[in-house]
């Protein structure tokens, strides 16, 4: 049985399913409605999407802004750290965020609510990341705040990252906040 772990941001879901292996591998429920929902993952998926990084790679911080998504996060192979960053003006956590190493041994999961921004960087050599999203992909609401925002001040575990030109030119939150839905 899956159980979840410590979080310090209200709703952000840090979940460390059973993995069951043996000299030919191993198992693990990735997701299951009702299990997941009793952990704090009460939102129904809709999308589901898998993309693959290599090392040194950061993908991030972003997030739609209406009606907002939702995403199960896990690293299918290699290992990354994962970043959320809560967005919403009216939260005690506003701006904060917290960081989490999600691999393809322990199978962890982190569940992003909506109203946060979502990133991650790869620290293996290639990393293969799948996550379900609450909401379709719509580019007419994609956003995004800069990665290296000292405002937010996300810890990321390495130097020079790469970047698409996307999220090389994303605004800081300071310059959008007053657009935000959140």
């Amino acid at each position: 049985m899956a159980r979840r772990l410590e979080t310090e941001l209200d709703g952000v879901v840090l979940i460390e399913p059973e993995v069951h292996g043996d000299e030919r591998g191993f198992l693990v429920e990735t997701f299951r409605d009702d299990a997941w929902r009793e952990l704090g993952v009460g939102v129904g998926f809709v999308q589901e999407n898998h993309s693959r990084s290599d090392r040194h790679i950061l993908r991030g911080l972003h997030f739609q802004t209406s009606p907002g998504q939702a995403k199960l996060v896990r690293c299918l192979r290699g290992r990354i750290w994962d970043v959320a960053v809560d967005l919403r003006s009216d939260s005690p956590t506003y701006r904060r965020w917290e960081g989490y190493e999600l691999d393809d041994e322990r199978h962890r999961q982190l569940f992003v609510p909506a109203g946060f921004g979502h990133g991650f960087c790869v620290l293996s050599e290639v990393a293969d990341v799948a996550y379900k999203l609450s909401s379709h992909y719509d580019p007419t609401t994609e956003a995004g705040i800069a990665w290296d925002d000292p405002d937010v001040g996300v810890e990321w575990p390495i130097d020079d990252p790469v970047l698409s030109e996307r999220d090389r030119s994303a605004p800081r939150l300071t310059e959008i906040a007053d657009q935000l839905p959140f």
